[in-house]
Protein backbone atom coordinates (compact mmCIF):
# COMPACT_ATOMS: atom_id res chain seq x y z
CA UNK A 1 0.00 0.00 0.00
CA UNK A 2 2.63 2.60 0.68
CA UNK A 3 4.85 2.01 -2.13
CA UNK A 4 1.52 2.73 -3.85
CA UNK A 5 0.39 5.75 -2.31
CA UNK A 6 4.82 6.69 -3.40
CA UNK A 7 4.64 5.65 -6.50
CA UNK A 8 1.30 8.24 -6.83
CA UNK A 9 3.09 11.15 -5.00
CA UNK A 10 5.57 10.76 -7.80
CA UNK A 11 3.61 10.63 -10.79
CA UNK A 12 1.57 13.80 -9.65
CA UNK A 13 4.64 15.41 -8.95
CA UNK A 14 6.80 14.29 -11.98
CA UNK A 15 3.17 15.75 -14.03
CA UNK A 16 3.09 19.49 -11.93
CA UNK A 17 6.81 19.72 -13.12
CA UNK A 18 6.50 18.95 -16.30
CA UNK A 19 3.21 21.24 -16.66
CA UNK A 20 3.46 24.82 -18.17
CA UNK A 21 2.98 26.82 -15.27
CA UNK A 22 3.47 30.69 -15.88
CA UNK A 23 7.14 32.03 -14.95
CA UNK A 24 6.86 35.76 -14.23
CA UNK A 25 11.05 36.32 -15.26
CA UNK A 26 10.37 35.13 -18.57
CA UNK A 27 7.06 36.68 -19.34
CA UNK A 28 8.77 40.04 -18.71
CA UNK A 29 11.55 39.63 -20.68
CA UNK A 30 9.72 37.90 -24.14
CA UNK A 31 7.05 41.41 -23.59
CA UNK A 32 10.28 43.34 -23.36
CA UNK A 33 11.91 41.20 -26.31
CA UNK A 34 9.10 41.84 -28.14
CA UNK A 35 8.84 45.20 -28.09
CA UNK A 36 12.10 45.04 -29.39
CA UNK A 37 11.48 43.85 -32.45
CA UNK A 38 8.26 46.05 -33.31
CA UNK A 39 11.17 48.64 -33.04
CA UNK A 40 13.54 46.90 -35.64
CA UNK A 41 10.77 47.92 -37.86
CA UNK A 42 9.11 50.86 -36.41
CA UNK A 43 11.08 53.13 -36.41
CA UNK A 44 14.51 50.88 -37.14
CA UNK A 45 14.17 49.74 -40.45
CA UNK A 46 12.07 52.23 -41.57
CA UNK A 47 14.57 55.24 -41.04
CA UNK A 48 17.73 53.16 -41.99
CA UNK A 49 15.74 52.54 -45.71
CA UNK A 50 14.18 55.71 -46.20
CA UNK A 51 17.91 57.45 -45.51
CA UNK A 52 19.17 55.24 -48.24
CA UNK A 53 17.10 56.63 -50.74
CA UNK A 54 16.65 60.12 -52.65
CA UNK A 55 14.66 62.80 -51.17
CA UNK A 56 12.03 62.60 -53.31
CA UNK A 57 10.74 58.88 -52.09
CA UNK A 58 12.06 59.75 -48.35
CA UNK A 59 7.69 59.55 -47.48
CA UNK A 60 6.85 56.58 -49.47
CA UNK A 61 9.23 54.69 -47.83
CA UNK A 62 8.28 55.61 -44.08
CA UNK A 63 4.87 55.24 -45.45
CA UNK A 64 5.65 51.79 -46.94
CA UNK A 65 7.34 50.31 -43.72
CA UNK A 66 4.69 52.07 -41.12
CA UNK A 67 1.50 50.55 -43.46
CA UNK A 68 2.80 47.01 -43.57
CA UNK A 69 3.45 47.33 -39.82
CA UNK A 70 -0.15 47.65 -39.69
CA UNK A 71 -1.25 45.68 -42.26
CA UNK A 72 0.36 42.61 -41.62
CA UNK A 73 -0.53 42.57 -37.61
CA UNK A 74 -4.45 41.87 -38.59
CA UNK A 75 -3.27 39.48 -41.55
CA UNK A 76 -1.44 37.53 -38.67
CA UNK A 77 -4.37 37.41 -36.30
CA UNK A 78 -7.14 36.83 -38.61
CA UNK A 79 -5.26 34.09 -40.49
CA UNK A 80 -1.46 33.46 -40.35
CA UNK A 81 -1.20 33.04 -36.71
CA UNK A 82 -3.01 29.45 -37.74
CA UNK A 83 -1.50 28.86 -41.05
CA UNK A 84 2.02 28.96 -39.44
CA UNK A 85 0.81 27.48 -35.93
CA UNK A 86 -2.00 25.51 -36.04
CA UNK A 87 -2.61 22.04 -36.15
CA UNK A 88 -2.49 21.00 -39.65
CA UNK A 89 -4.16 17.45 -39.07
CA UNK A 90 -2.89 15.52 -41.78
CA UNK A 91 -1.25 18.23 -43.58
CA UNK A 92 1.07 19.14 -40.40
CA UNK A 93 4.43 18.96 -42.12
CA UNK A 94 3.48 21.80 -44.53
CA UNK A 95 0.66 23.66 -43.03
CA UNK A 96 -1.09 24.42 -39.88
CA UNK A 97 -4.71 25.01 -39.19
CA UNK A 98 -6.80 26.38 -36.96
CA UNK A 99 -6.19 29.72 -33.96
CA UNK A 100 -8.15 31.49 -37.16
CA UNK A 101 -9.01 35.12 -35.41
CA UNK A 102 -7.09 33.81 -32.51
CA UNK A 103 -10.82 31.51 -31.44
CA UNK A 104 -8.79 29.44 -29.88
CA UNK A 105 -6.33 32.05 -27.87
CA UNK A 106 -7.78 33.07 -24.29
CA UNK A 107 -5.61 35.33 -21.91
CA UNK A 108 -5.09 32.25 -19.38
CA UNK A 109 -3.91 30.19 -22.09
CA UNK A 110 0.16 29.52 -21.59
CA UNK A 111 2.65 28.28 -24.36
CA UNK A 112 5.42 26.55 -22.17
CA UNK A 113 6.25 29.51 -19.43
CA UNK A 114 4.65 32.38 -21.23
CA UNK A 115 1.10 33.50 -21.94
CA UNK A 116 0.00 32.47 -25.21
CA UNK A 117 -0.86 35.95 -26.00
CA UNK A 118 2.87 36.90 -25.72
CA UNK A 119 3.89 34.53 -27.94
CA UNK A 120 1.19 35.31 -30.56
CA UNK A 121 2.52 38.63 -30.57
CA UNK A 122 6.32 37.95 -30.18
CA UNK A 123 5.71 35.78 -33.87
CA UNK A 124 3.59 39.18 -35.08
CA UNK A 125 6.37 41.22 -35.23
CA UNK A 126 8.15 38.66 -36.81
CA UNK A 127 5.55 38.73 -39.57
CA UNK A 128 5.90 42.30 -39.85
CA UNK A 129 9.48 43.05 -39.94
CA UNK A 130 9.79 40.40 -43.11
CA UNK A 131 7.45 41.97 -45.75
CA UNK A 132 9.16 45.59 -44.76
CA UNK A 133 12.68 43.74 -45.15
CA UNK A 134 11.06 43.30 -49.14
CA UNK A 135 10.32 47.02 -49.55
CA UNK A 136 14.28 47.77 -50.00
CA UNK A 137 14.01 45.24 -53.13
CA UNK A 138 11.59 47.47 -55.16
CA UNK A 139 12.06 51.27 -52.86
CA UNK A 140 11.09 54.06 -55.31
CA UNK A 141 9.28 52.34 -58.29
CA UNK A 142 6.28 50.31 -57.09
CA UNK A 143 3.21 51.01 -56.49
CA UNK A 144 1.44 51.90 -53.10
CA UNK A 145 -1.57 49.78 -53.57
CA UNK A 146 0.12 47.24 -55.24
CA UNK A 147 2.81 46.80 -52.46
CA UNK A 148 -0.25 46.76 -50.34
CA UNK A 149 -1.80 43.67 -51.74
CA UNK A 150 1.32 41.55 -53.07
CA UNK A 151 2.85 41.86 -49.37
CA UNK A 152 -0.33 40.40 -48.37
CA UNK A 153 -0.60 37.25 -50.67
CA UNK A 154 3.03 36.61 -49.93
CA UNK A 155 2.55 36.79 -46.46
CA UNK A 156 0.28 33.82 -46.37
CA UNK A 157 1.27 32.19 -49.44
CA UNK A 158 5.04 31.95 -48.67
CA UNK A 159 5.94 33.67 -44.59
CA UNK A 160 3.09 31.60 -42.96
CA UNK A 161 4.08 27.84 -44.86
CA UNK A 162 7.59 28.30 -44.15
CA UNK A 163 7.47 29.58 -40.34
CA UNK A 164 5.16 26.89 -40.10
CA UNK A 165 8.00 23.92 -41.81
CA UNK A 166 10.43 25.22 -39.75
CA UNK A 167 8.91 26.10 -36.27
CA UNK A 168 5.52 25.30 -36.31
CA UNK A 169 5.84 21.36 -36.47
CA UNK A 170 6.46 20.85 -40.10
CA UNK A 171 8.73 18.91 -41.64
CA UNK A 172 12.18 21.25 -41.69
CA UNK A 173 11.66 21.04 -37.90
CA UNK A 174 11.31 17.65 -38.30
CA UNK A 175 13.90 16.89 -39.92
CA UNK A 176 16.53 18.74 -37.63
CA UNK A 177 17.03 22.19 -39.15
CA UNK A 178 18.76 24.54 -37.18
CA UNK A 179 17.32 28.22 -37.08
CA UNK A 180 17.07 29.80 -33.70
CA UNK A 181 15.39 33.02 -34.91
CA UNK A 182 15.05 33.30 -38.80
CA UNK A 183 17.57 32.48 -40.94
CA UNK A 184 15.69 30.85 -43.45
CA UNK A 185 11.89 32.36 -42.18
CA UNK A 186 12.72 35.83 -42.04
CA UNK A 187 16.03 36.50 -44.41
CA UNK A 188 16.16 33.91 -47.07
CA UNK A 189 12.62 34.42 -48.04
CA UNK A 190 13.04 38.08 -47.74
CA UNK A 191 15.83 38.32 -50.34
CA UNK A 192 14.92 36.15 -52.38
CA UNK A 193 11.41 37.83 -52.40
CA UNK A 194 13.01 40.83 -53.01
CA UNK A 195 15.95 39.98 -55.72
CA UNK A 196 12.65 38.14 -57.40
CA UNK A 197 10.75 41.49 -57.73
CA UNK A 198 13.81 43.57 -58.34
CA UNK A 199 13.85 41.57 -61.67
CA UNK A 200 10.37 41.13 -62.20
CA UNK A 201 10.07 45.25 -61.67
CA UNK A 202 13.04 45.95 -63.84
CA UNK A 203 15.54 48.96 -62.83
CA UNK A 204 15.24 51.97 -61.74
CA UNK A 205 14.98 54.14 -64.53
CA UNK A 206 19.01 55.84 -64.53
CA UNK A 207 20.20 52.49 -62.99
CA UNK A 208 23.26 51.85 -62.94
CA UNK A 209 24.64 54.54 -64.83
CA UNK A 210 23.09 57.61 -62.70
CA UNK A 211 24.63 57.70 -59.28
CA UNK A 212 21.48 57.22 -56.99
CA UNK A 213 23.41 57.70 -53.64
CA UNK A 214 21.10 58.02 -50.10
CA UNK A 215 20.05 61.06 -49.51
CA UNK A 216 20.36 61.15 -45.44
CA UNK A 217 23.16 58.96 -44.23
CA UNK A 218 22.45 60.44 -40.92
CA UNK A 219 18.70 58.77 -41.00
CA UNK A 220 20.08 55.70 -42.20
CA UNK A 221 22.83 55.21 -39.13
CA UNK A 222 20.09 56.25 -36.37
CA UNK A 223 17.78 53.56 -37.91
CA UNK A 224 21.07 51.27 -37.76
CA UNK A 225 21.52 51.86 -34.43
CA UNK A 226 17.87 50.90 -33.52
CA UNK A 227 18.28 48.24 -35.49
CA UNK A 228 21.30 46.56 -33.56
CA UNK A 229 19.48 47.44 -30.35
CA UNK A 230 16.42 45.56 -31.95
CA UNK A 231 18.25 42.39 -32.77
CA UNK A 232 18.95 41.48 -29.13
CA UNK A 233 14.81 41.05 -28.89
CA UNK A 234 15.10 38.94 -32.32
CA UNK A 235 17.59 36.71 -31.15
CA UNK A 236 17.78 36.74 -27.51
CA UNK A 237 14.26 36.64 -27.39
CA UNK A 238 13.87 33.45 -29.39
CA UNK A 239 14.92 31.64 -26.26
CA UNK A 240 11.57 32.49 -25.35
CA UNK A 241 12.72 32.41 -21.80
CA UNK A 242 15.49 34.65 -19.86
CA UNK A 243 17.94 31.71 -19.15
CA UNK A 244 21.64 30.87 -20.23
CA UNK A 245 20.59 30.38 -23.93
CA UNK A 246 19.23 33.85 -24.27
CA UNK A 247 22.33 35.21 -22.98
CA UNK A 248 24.85 33.47 -25.34
CA UNK A 249 22.19 34.36 -28.00
CA UNK A 250 22.77 37.99 -27.16
CA UNK A 251 26.38 37.96 -26.77
CA UNK A 252 26.86 36.28 -30.35
CA UNK A 253 24.49 38.38 -31.83
CA UNK A 254 26.81 41.13 -30.55
CA UNK A 255 29.87 39.73 -31.74
CA UNK A 256 28.92 38.80 -34.93
CA UNK A 257 27.51 42.58 -35.47
CA UNK A 258 30.96 43.90 -34.73
CA UNK A 259 33.17 41.92 -36.27
CA UNK A 260 30.97 42.00 -39.69
CA UNK A 261 31.04 45.66 -39.38
CA UNK A 262 34.80 45.61 -38.93
CA UNK A 263 35.21 43.44 -42.07
CA UNK A 264 33.33 45.22 -44.14
CA UNK A 265 35.13 48.42 -43.08
CA UNK A 266 38.28 46.94 -43.63
CA UNK A 267 37.32 46.04 -47.39
CA UNK A 268 36.56 49.51 -48.37
CA UNK A 269 39.28 50.81 -46.41
CA UNK A 270 41.58 48.85 -48.49
CA UNK A 271 39.66 49.17 -51.93
CA UNK A 272 38.81 52.85 -52.06
CA UNK A 273 41.32 54.33 -49.32
CA UNK A 274 38.79 55.32 -46.69
CA UNK A 275 36.31 53.72 -44.99
CA UNK A 276 32.31 54.68 -45.63
CA UNK A 277 29.80 55.21 -43.43
CA UNK A 278 26.96 53.39 -45.31
CA UNK A 279 29.60 50.41 -45.90
CA UNK A 280 30.11 49.80 -41.71
CA UNK A 281 26.41 50.39 -41.44
CA UNK A 282 25.72 47.55 -43.86
CA UNK A 283 28.03 45.39 -42.81
CA UNK A 284 26.40 45.56 -39.12
CA UNK A 285 23.14 44.48 -40.74
CA UNK A 286 24.96 41.65 -42.46
CA UNK A 287 26.31 40.64 -39.75
CA UNK A 288 23.20 40.63 -37.78
CA UNK A 289 21.26 38.42 -40.08
CA UNK A 290 23.76 36.16 -40.77
CA UNK A 291 24.37 35.14 -37.08
CA UNK A 292 20.21 35.04 -36.79
CA UNK A 293 19.52 31.36 -37.50
CA UNK A 294 22.89 30.61 -35.69
CA UNK A 295 23.07 32.62 -31.98
CA UNK A 296 21.67 30.66 -29.35
CA UNK A 297 23.74 27.74 -30.77
CA UNK A 298 27.00 29.24 -30.94
CA UNK A 299 29.13 30.01 -29.03
CA UNK A 300 31.83 33.07 -29.32
CA UNK A 301 34.08 31.45 -31.16
CA UNK A 302 31.58 30.78 -33.70
CA UNK A 303 29.87 34.24 -33.60
CA UNK A 304 32.90 35.82 -34.30
CA UNK A 305 33.50 33.70 -37.36
CA UNK A 306 30.33 33.68 -38.73
CA UNK A 307 30.60 37.61 -38.07
CA UNK A 308 33.72 37.82 -40.25
CA UNK A 309 32.03 35.56 -43.22
CA UNK A 310 29.78 37.67 -42.92
CA UNK A 311 31.31 41.02 -44.09
CA UNK A 312 33.80 39.60 -46.72
CA UNK A 313 31.05 37.34 -48.57
CA UNK A 314 27.98 39.77 -48.13
CA UNK A 315 30.18 42.59 -49.51
CA UNK A 316 31.31 40.61 -52.88
CA UNK A 317 27.64 39.25 -53.03
CA UNK A 318 26.53 43.42 -53.05
CA UNK A 319 29.37 43.81 -55.88
CA UNK A 320 28.26 40.74 -58.18
CA UNK A 321 24.41 41.52 -58.07
CA UNK A 322 24.92 45.50 -58.91
CA UNK A 323 28.19 45.90 -60.78
CA UNK A 324 28.53 42.17 -62.42
CA UNK A 325 24.37 40.97 -62.59
CA UNK A 326 23.33 44.58 -63.09
CA UNK A 327 20.33 43.79 -61.11
CA UNK A 328 18.82 46.77 -59.29
CA UNK A 329 17.87 45.42 -55.85
CA UNK A 330 17.47 48.78 -54.64
CA UNK A 331 19.01 49.04 -51.37
CA UNK A 332 20.96 45.25 -51.14
CA UNK A 333 18.07 42.94 -49.83
CA UNK A 334 19.51 39.85 -51.39
CA UNK A 335 23.12 40.15 -51.17
CA UNK A 336 22.56 41.18 -47.07
CA UNK A 337 20.11 39.52 -45.77
CA UNK A 338 19.53 36.81 -48.73
CA UNK A 339 23.15 35.68 -48.95
CA UNK A 340 23.61 36.13 -45.19
CA UNK A 341 20.79 34.19 -44.22
CA UNK A 342 22.38 31.13 -46.43
CA UNK A 343 25.53 31.89 -44.89
CA UNK A 344 24.38 31.99 -41.43
CA UNK A 345 22.21 28.87 -41.71
CA UNK A 346 24.78 26.80 -43.17
CA UNK A 347 27.43 27.75 -40.70
CA UNK A 348 25.34 27.27 -37.44
CA UNK A 349 25.56 23.22 -38.91
CA UNK A 350 29.33 23.57 -38.58
CA UNK A 351 29.70 25.56 -35.22
CA UNK A 352 26.92 24.27 -33.29
CA UNK A 353 29.84 21.60 -32.62
CA UNK A 354 30.39 21.37 -28.82
CA UNK A 355 34.47 21.51 -30.02
CA UNK A 356 33.53 25.51 -31.51
CA UNK A 357 32.21 26.17 -27.86
CA UNK A 358 28.08 25.63 -29.53
CA UNK A 359 25.48 23.67 -27.80
CA UNK A 360 26.40 20.15 -29.02
CA UNK A 361 24.34 18.10 -31.53
CA UNK A 362 21.62 16.05 -31.39
CA UNK A 363 22.47 12.25 -30.35
CA UNK A 364 23.82 10.43 -33.34
CA UNK A 365 23.76 13.61 -35.67
CA UNK A 366 27.16 14.02 -37.69
CA UNK A 367 28.40 17.69 -38.31
CA UNK A 368 28.00 16.51 -42.25
CA UNK A 369 24.38 15.13 -41.47
CA UNK A 370 23.76 18.53 -39.84
CA UNK A 371 25.11 20.75 -42.81
CA UNK A 372 23.31 18.86 -45.06
CA UNK A 373 20.00 19.21 -43.29
CA UNK A 374 20.65 23.04 -43.04
CA UNK A 375 22.07 22.94 -46.74
CA UNK A 376 18.20 21.02 -47.66
CA UNK A 377 16.21 23.86 -45.59
CA UNK A 378 17.82 26.74 -47.64
CA UNK A 379 17.19 24.88 -50.94
CA UNK A 380 13.81 24.31 -50.06
CA UNK A 381 13.28 27.98 -48.92
CA UNK A 382 14.91 29.45 -51.66
CA UNK A 383 12.69 27.35 -54.07
CA UNK A 384 9.81 27.61 -52.74
CA UNK A 385 9.86 31.96 -52.18
CA UNK A 386 11.44 31.96 -55.16
CA UNK A 387 8.66 30.39 -57.23
CA UNK A 388 5.58 31.57 -55.08
CA UNK A 389 7.02 34.89 -55.25
CA UNK A 390 7.16 35.03 -58.86
CA UNK A 391 3.87 33.98 -59.43
CA UNK A 392 2.03 35.84 -56.98
CA UNK A 393 4.39 39.21 -58.39
CA UNK A 394 3.05 38.34 -62.10
CA UNK A 395 -0.46 37.84 -60.78
CA UNK A 396 -0.84 41.32 -59.34
CA UNK A 397 1.28 43.14 -62.34
CA UNK A 398 -1.75 41.19 -64.76
CA UNK A 399 -4.73 42.61 -62.23
CA UNK A 400 -3.35 45.91 -61.22
CA UNK A 401 0.02 46.53 -62.76
CA UNK A 402 3.34 46.64 -59.98
CA UNK A 403 5.34 49.84 -61.33
CA UNK A 404 4.50 52.92 -60.95
CA UNK A 405 4.71 55.79 -64.92
CA UNK A 406 8.01 56.86 -65.87
CA UNK A 407 6.54 59.88 -65.04
CA UNK A 408 5.85 59.35 -61.61
CA UNK A 409 9.22 57.63 -60.92
CA UNK A 410 10.98 60.95 -62.07
CA UNK A 411 8.83 62.99 -60.12
CA UNK A 412 9.40 60.82 -56.89
CA UNK A 413 6.83 58.48 -55.32
CA UNK A 414 6.00 60.75 -52.53
CA UNK A 415 4.21 63.15 -54.72
CA UNK A 416 3.18 60.76 -56.92
CA UNK A 417 1.68 58.52 -53.92
CA UNK A 418 0.86 60.25 -51.29
CA UNK A 419 0.82 64.11 -52.39
CA UNK A 420 3.22 64.86 -49.52
CA UNK A 421 6.99 65.94 -49.29
CA UNK A 422 9.29 64.49 -46.81
CA UNK A 423 11.34 68.06 -46.84
CA UNK A 424 9.92 71.26 -47.22
CA UNK A 425 12.65 73.97 -47.87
Amino acid sequence: MLRTVLILITFFISEAATADVLNTGDTAWMVTATALVLFMTLPGLALFYSGLVRSKNVLSVLMQCFALACLMSILWVVLCYGLAFGDGGEWNSYVGLGHFLLGETSRVNLSGTIPETVWVMFQMTFAIITPALIVGGFAERMKFSSILVFSSLWLILVYSPVCHWVWGGGWLGELGLLDYAGGTVVHINAGVAAIVAAVVLGNRKGFPDTPMPPHNLTMTVTGASMLWVGWFGFNAGSALAANNDAGMAMLATHISAAAASLAWMAIEWYRFGKPSVLGIVTGMVAGLGTITPASGFVGPLGALIIGISAGFVCYFATQIIKRTLKIDDSLDVFPVHGVGGILGTILAGVFVSAEFGGSGYSEDVTMGAQVWIQIVGVLATLIWCGVMSFVILKVVDRLMGLRTSEEDETKGLDIAEHNERGYII
